[in-house]
């Protein structure tokens, strides 16, 4: 080639004289077969630059060197493999690798593995490094297809990779044979048939995973929703219970609003003065109706247990004029010191008095009598 020039070994360096019959023997048979294929070659052809010397050196019809043919028997690693090859590369020569035995690195360069001839007549054979693609029709990506290697004389496979008619592919995993062009483009085909199919799962992967995501966001959403409305129906139903509460509070206000005024209470007290009468009591106490017999005092009862009836256990206020006669059992509640010295001052029997203070939250219990002014006290509130 251009800037390329090439010498033949002279008598002294000349390597045919330390190599192996073998060797020889195998030289030969690719020159004869690179000049059977209609190409000048010799052999033992090196640069001037002596980077590279070429068991046989294949030259094109304007006598440039294209391609070098290297018996190659005895051991080399992958890396001098590698890097012999770039070197004839730096000078536009490609390479052929030919051995005789299954090598290390006869997958990462051109290469050739022949077998010699069984016979006297028989040709050398190649048996690896030729490979074609086969897809079975109709070319789907659902039928099959491969790399095959194929075998053929080793005159046909030269004049094939001499001729251009085969050239060196690496396959995707780094693996380097000699194929026709027309098997690339096969093999590209299918690879893009191929590419496009996990395009499409890929695609329609991606559209059911959206899809879940969209389904997974509407059970979220209705979820939500359906929290919102039971938060919303909690809260209907709280501020119902609250206004039901609150209408049956200003009922009872109303119906006690007789009791209130004789009491002297003021309405807005009366919840925190009953609150103070269960508490003290421990017990369920519900109000009864406004009593004359018992001094217009409102009747309270209260049940031992859930389950039990209701009995009269008290009345709140009662006039003191009323007290005689008064039921031993029955508790007089009142809301404050000063109807406890009401009820001490008109004392004409032994009587007990809660003093259930509303505002101060204060609890007493009292025993009054018409001679003593106070029996017994309580001030812890836990009854007598």
């Amino acid at each position: 080639m251009p800037g390329t020039s090439t010498t033949r070994c002279g008598p002294r360096d000349c390597a045919l004289a330390n190599e192996s019959p073998e060797h020889h023997l195998l030289k030969l048979e690719l020159a004869t077969a690179a000049r059977a294929a209609g190409f000048r070659a010799e052999l033992e052809v090196g640069n001037e630059a002596r980077t590279w010397r070429a068991d046989v050196l294949v030259l094109d019809e304007r006598d440039r060197p294209f391609m070098a043919l290297e018996a190659q028997l005895s051991p080399m690693t992958p890396q001098d493999a590698r890097m012999r090859t770039d070197r004839y590369a730096v000078d536009g020569v490609a390479v052929c690798w030919i051995s005789m035995e299954k090598r290390p690195w006869e997958r990462g360069v051109p290469s050739l593995r022949l077998a010699p001839p069984r016979n006297r007549g028989d040709a050398w054979t190649v048996r690896h490094g030729m490979a074609r693609y086969t897809w079975a029709s109709p070319h789907t990506v659902k039928t099959k297809a491969a790399w095959t290697h194929i075998s053929c004389s080793l005159d046909e496979a030269i004049r094939w990779i001499l001729q251009g008619r085969v050239h060196a592919h690496t396959g995707p995993d780094g693996t380097v044979w000699w194929t026709a062009r027309s098997y690339v483009h096969l093999a590209i085909a299918r690879a893009r048939l191929e590419a496009d199919a996990e395009a499409v799962m890929q695609e329609a992967a991606a559209e059911q995973r959206r899809q879940a995501a969209e389904q997974r966001a509407a059970a979220t959403e209705r979820a939500r929703l359906a929290a919102e409305q039971r938060k919303l129906a909690a809260e209907d139903r709280r501020l119902a219970a609250q206004e039901q509460a609150h209408e049956e509070q200003q009922a009872e206000h109303e119906r006690l609003a007789a009791f209130f005024e004789h009491a002297g209470i003021e309405a807005a007290l009366w919840p925190a003065f009953m609150q103070l009468v269960r508490s003290a009591s421990g017990k369920a106490v519900t109000c009864g109706e406004q009593s004359p017999a018992h001094g217009n005092g409102l009747l309270l009862y209260s049940r031992p247990r859930t389950g039990a009836a209701f009995q009269l256990a008290g009345v709140a206020c009662p006039d003191p004029s009323a007290l005689a006669r008064w039921p031993a059992d029955l508790t007089i509640l009142v809301p404050g010191r000063a109807w406890l010295l009401h009820i001490e001052k008109a004392a004409q029997s032994p009587l007990k008095v809660a003093v259930l203070d509303p505002v101060t939250k204060h609890c007493a219990y009292e025993r009054v009598g018409p001679r003593t002014t106070t029996l017994t006290r309580n001030p812890s509130g836990s009854g007598e």
